[in-house]
């Protein structure tokens, strides 16, 4: 996933609209753990916008500072904290027909590799990252 909407998220709109990949789900979709509260991002699609921008378009979209946070990337090394999210009910990660799961250990996604494991880890607020 790469981030997440924390419980700060006013429910605006505006992360989703921006979102190239189409990871943002608001708060009336039942793939979001979260519905009824806060928008959500889906940890199998987010790319943290590599290759469509070199700030994550949500948060440069979010009128709320420290709504969007980091989490760990996506990729195989994460894939036992995301089915364990998954099973906590921290992600609603989709189920394929065939491939199950759609943990990063059957597809992982690209992410900004310079903030590091500890920053994610933190769950340290996007925004700061890019503040000139």
């Amino acid at each position: 996933m790469a981030v997440m909407i924390t419980e700060a998220c006013i429910n605006c709109g505006d992360c989703a609209e921006a979102c190239p990949v189409a990871a943002i789900l608001d708060d009336s979709k039942d793939r979001n753990p979260y519905m009824g509260e806060h928008f959500y991002v889906k940890p199998e699609n987010c790319v943290e916008c590599v290759g469509h921008a070199d700030v994550p378009r949500c948060v440069e979209a979010c009128p709320t500072e420290g709504c969007i946070v980091w989490d760990l990337p996506y990729i195989k090394e994460f894939s036992e904290y995301y089915g364990k999210g998954n099973n906590e009910g921290v992600y609603k990660i989709r189920v394929h027909k065939k491939k199950g799961l759609m943990l990063p250990s059957i597809k992982e996604k690209p992410f900004i590799e310079s903030v590091s494991v500890e920053e994610r880890k933190a769950h340290s607020a996007v925004l700061k990252f890019f503040k000139a």
